[in-house]
C-alpha cells in the first residue's frame, strides 16, 4: 500500500535528475501529436520523464491529459513525432518495426484493462504463448512459482470465458513476467475488475517489485490504485505536471483535484 509521504512538484522528472539512478524506462523531449490542421491535438507537449528501475510508478491526469499516449510510446506501441524514448539503453525511435516488435517481446511485459487473451486457448496456454511464438524455451520453475503466487494453479485447464475477471487478469500478469521483462506496462489493470479483485491484483503488482525486483509502469484514474505505487506522475494537458512519492490514496486524491481546479 502506499505510505504517507511528502511530494515535489518538479524534481525527479528527468533523466538526468538522480544521478546514479538505474532508469528502466525514460522519454526525453516527446512529442505526439493526433490529427492533423486545425483538428491537431497534442497529446504529448516535449515529455521528459524517467523512472526508476525496481520501482512501482503510477501515472495520472485528467481525461485527454496524454497519460495513455505516454504509456503507449514508452512500451513502443506508439510512435513519436519528435523526442526519444528509451528502454534501459536502447532508443526505441531509431528501430525499426521488426527491432521493435523484437524488444516488445524480448524486454517487455503487458498488462491491460481488457486482458488480451486468446478465448481459444486455455490460461497455460495464453501464459506461456509469447514464449512459445518466440520459439523461446520456458523456465517451468518460474512459471510455477508465478502459477502458485497468483493462486491460479487450479484454473490452468480452462479458458478465458470461463474465468472471473480478476482470474483473467491474474492470467496476463503471469504472461506478462514469465520473460522476466525489463519493464512492465500495464493500462488500466483494474479498470475491469471489483474492488477486491484489484486490490489483490496491485498487491501482487508491488510484491513483484519488492520481491522480484520487477519495474511497473501503470496509467490509472483510481488515487486508491495509485497509492499501491512508490510514486506518481501526474500529466495535464500533454505535460507533466508534478511528482508525489510514497502516495496514498487521499495524497493522490487531493493532488487530483488540485490539478482539475488548476486546468
Amino acid at each position: 500500500m502506499g505510505r504517507p509521504g511528502g511530494s515535489d512538484p518538479h524534481p525527479g522528472t528527468g533523466p538526468e535528475a538522480a544521478p546514479g539512478t538505474d532508469w528502466a524506462s525514460r522519454a526525453v523531449e516527446a512529442v505526439k501529436v493526433h490529427g492533423a490542421g486545425e483538428t491537431a491535438v497534442t497529446a504529448l507537449d516535449h515529455v521528459t520523464v524517467s523512472f526508476a528501475a525496481g520501482g512501482f510508478t503510477a501515472i495520472m491526469g485528467p481525461s485527454g491529459s496524454g497519460k495513455s499516449t505516454l504509456l503507449h510510446c514508452l512500451a513502443g506501441l506508439d510512435r513519436l513525432d519528435e523526442g526519444s524514448v528509451w528502454i534501459g539503453d536502447r532508443d526505441l525511435t531509431v528501430l525499426s518495426d521488426a527491432e521493435l516488435t523484437r524488444l516488445r517481446r524480448d524486454r517487455i511485459g503487458f498488462v491491460f484493462q481488457s486482458f488480451n487473451l486468446v478465448p481459444t486457448l486455455t490460461a497455460a496456454e495464453n501464459i506461456t504463448l509469447p514464449a512459445d511464438i518466440a520459439g523461446r524455451a520456458v523456465d517451468g520453475a518460474w512459471r510455477d512459482e508465478l502459477v502458485g503466487v497468483l493462486g491460479i494453479g487450479h484454473r490452468l485447464g480452462h479458458r478465458p470465458g470461463e474465468l472471473s475477471g480478476g482470474e483473467q487478469q491474474r492470467v496476463a500478469v503471469a504472461r506478462a513476467l514469465l520473460g522476466r521483462p525489463e519493464v512492465i506496462f500495464a493500462d488500466e489493470p483494474t479498470g475491469n475488475l471489483d474492488s477486491r479483485s484489484g486490490s489483490e491484483l496491485l498487491a501482487f503488482l508491488a510484491d513483484a517489485v519488492a520481491r522480484y525486483g520487477q519495474t511497473v509502469v501503470m496509467v490509472t484514474h483510481d488515487p486508491v490504485a495509485a497509492g499501491f505505487a512508490h510514486r506518481v506522475v501526474f500529466l495535464a494537458d500533454g505535460s507533466v505536471v508534478g511528482t508525489l512519492d510514497d502516495p496514498t490514496a487521499e495524497s493522490v486524491g487531493d493532488r487530483m483535484q488540485s490539478i482539475r481546479v488548476g486546468g
